[in-house]
């Protein structure tokens, strides 16, 4: 997309590519843009809490060091305001995990995966919030409930809700995320976003005790599927590369449901059913093909999520008594998961050789899904309620991204209309090892075919540029 010849007055709403292309150009300082993201997010966020901490001067000042530099060609992303989760370490920020109750000391270095936006010329804005410990693809905490730019009476997903709510509000062009069972692409369906889960091993984790027994990666939510490539391509150490359309695919397609006796609405079949039209008229062939999802995978999987967060109490050494309930009731879950030795390394494997043996076995180069089973639940009041409601209401709308982080597989939620609500609806590509690029070369066809609202209606609050 050409940026504009007539300067916005502002950039906030402008995407990455764009941002950093007037950076270099100097068309805009970084600092400017900074100053304009700052102003935005102190109108906007107070509706919203996408953020639990913003660093208003630290980012100007890093800002600044942008626009000092005497050669910013080679930074994909300089002066880009970008947002980090709660859960990664930034620099001379505490760690927050989600609440006060498990929040970490100030930490002394970034995150790898921040030092690499740094290294491309980012500006970190702050970071945003998520449940406690990331178990929850609703995002509260108390009386603060972070909410949906789309409808605040509905959630923006989670656990990475606060990204996906800043960037759907235009508060940040793109946001770092995390993705455990679903944590980057349940918000990005939820918040008409595109994000990216890549495979495991692409982007270095380092999360809690055992970056949830291998189930976790690192990657963005961004508005646009160019601005998910080059989050994409910093986050993993590579240049960015430019998107090819991909030749003619045999792409699977699935309604089914990991979760017995949870079906998806007639909103996500429709979405299945429109994905699958863009898919033919881009020049690639949709065939039914349903994976086969064991009892024992839920089963197995329940456990380890249970077993993942009883890890990462007894690692950061957290008084569990000071836990949200829901959060007590999990850990203790997951202390009896691995006593009775129901969390197996051998069967994570297992499944991971069946996943992409369905690859080979359907003659299939990706697998289409539904990204959810039924619009996003209501916001607030969750962190207070049992365990039990939160597990079977995540359970009931988010069933289908968990099995490929079991597997570790590339997996990414593409925004392809919207429901009758007038809240935006997605879908799932999945991908073999290695297959990052062509989801995101799939996404973009869908893109430039059907393209979807950058953010939700009334955000950004300013004046945007056009896109």
């Amino acid at each position: 997309m050409a940026v504009p010849d007539i300067m916005p007055t502002t950039w906030v709403g402008a995407t990455a590519k764009q941002i950093a292309r007037g950076v270099r150009r100097g068309d805009v300082s970084a600092t400017q843009v900074v100053a304009d993201h700052l102003d935005h997010i102190a109108r906007a966020d107070a509706d919203l809490a996408a953020f639990r901490t913003v660093r208003g001067g630290e980012a100007v000042t890093e800002a600044e060091k942008v626009d000092e530099q005497d050669d910013l060609a080679n930074l994909p992303l300089a002066g880009v305001p970008v947002a980090v989760k709660e859960n990664t370490p930034v620099a001379g920020l505490p760690t927050w995990n989600g609440s006060a109750a498990v929040r970490t000391g100030v930490a002394e270095a970034d995150h790898e995966v921040v030092r690499r936006l740094r290294g491309a010329g980012a500006v970190i804005l702050g970071v945003t919030r998520m449940p406690e410990l990331g178990l929850w693809g609703i995002t509260d905490e108390g009386p603060t409930v972070t909410r949906n730019p789309w409808d605040p009476a509905r959630t923006p997903g989670g656990s990475s809700g606060g990204a996906a709510a800043a960037v759907a509000a235009g508060l940040v062009p793109i946001a770092h995320g995390n993705d455990g069972l679903g944590s980057i692409r349940i918000p990005a369906a939820c918040c008409g976003l595109v994000g990216l889960k890549p495979g495991r091993g692409v982007v270095p984790c380092q999360l809690g005790a055992e970056d949830w027994f291998g189930l976790t990666e690192h990657g963005m939510l961004a508005t646009t599927v160019a601005d998910a490539a080059v989050g994409f391509a910093i986050l993993a150490g590579r240049r960015p590369e430019k998107l090819v359309p991909p030749q003619r695919l045999r792409v699977g397609v699935s309604l089914r449901s990991p979760v017995r006796g949870v079906h998806p609405d007639a909103p996500n079949r429709d979405a299945v059913t429109a994905a699958g039209r863009l898919l033919a008229a881009a020049g690639h062939d949709a065939v039914p093909a349903d994976p086969v999802y064991p009892t024992a995978l839920g089963l197995q999987g329940l456990a380890t999520w249970f077993a993942a967060a009883a890890a990462d109490v007894r690692a950061a050494g957290i008084d569990r008594s000071r836990l949200q309930r829901r959060s007590r009731r999990h850990v203790a879950l997951g202390d009896w998961a691995q006593r009775r030795g129901y969390v197996r390394e051998a069967d994570r494997a297992a499944w991971r050789e069946r996943s992409i043996g369905f690859f080979t076995d359907h003659s299939v180069d990706l697998l289409l899904t539904p990204a959810l089973a039924s619009a996003p639940p209501e916001a607030g009041g969750w962190s207070g309620r049992s365990w039990r409601s939160n597990l079977l209401t995540n359970i009931r709308y988010a069933p289908y991204a968990a099995p490929w982080n079991v597997a570790g597989l590339p997996a990414i939620v593409v925004p392809v209309g919207r429901r009758p609500d007038g809240l935006p609806v997605a879908v799932q590509l999945v991908g073999p090892p290695g297959s990052e690029l062509l989801l995101l070369g799939v996404a973009g066809q869908f893109e430039l075919a059907a393209p979807w609202p950058r953010h939700a209606p009334g955000y950004p609050r300013v004046p945007a540029t056009t896109s």
